[in-house]
């Protein structure tokens, strides 16, 4: 695996039923190791510089990614890192 800088702490990590029924564990670690390097994938700019802001001031982390699923069809997952980095957590939307 290409190694990669983590810019904060992931805690424990954890997935939902559901984004393990759409992307499989496989697919949630590698969103997983986009969230922990900034990728934070299909957010609006805002978002992306609250992310930033928040590495600095200890703030949750949220990212979302869609991405092809185990079914072929395209599902959005989104990935949250508490504020206290204890754990980050794989999810779909309707999960939250």
């Amino acid at each position: 695996m290409a190694k990669y800088q983590q810019r904060f702490p992931l805690g424990r990590k954890f997935a939902t039923p559901g984004a393990l029924d759409a992307i499989g564990w496989e697919g949630v670690v590698l969103l997983m190791a986009r969230h922990v390097r900034g990728d934070w994938g299909d957010l609006c700019e805002e978002d992306k510089v609250a992310n930033e802001v928040a590495l600095k001031t200890g703030a949750r982390i949220f990212s979302a990614y869609k991405v092809r699923g185990k079914n072929g069809k395209m599902v959005k997952i989104w990935v949250i890192t508490e504020a206290d980095r204890s754990a980050t957590t794989a999810l779909l939307p309707e999960e939250y």
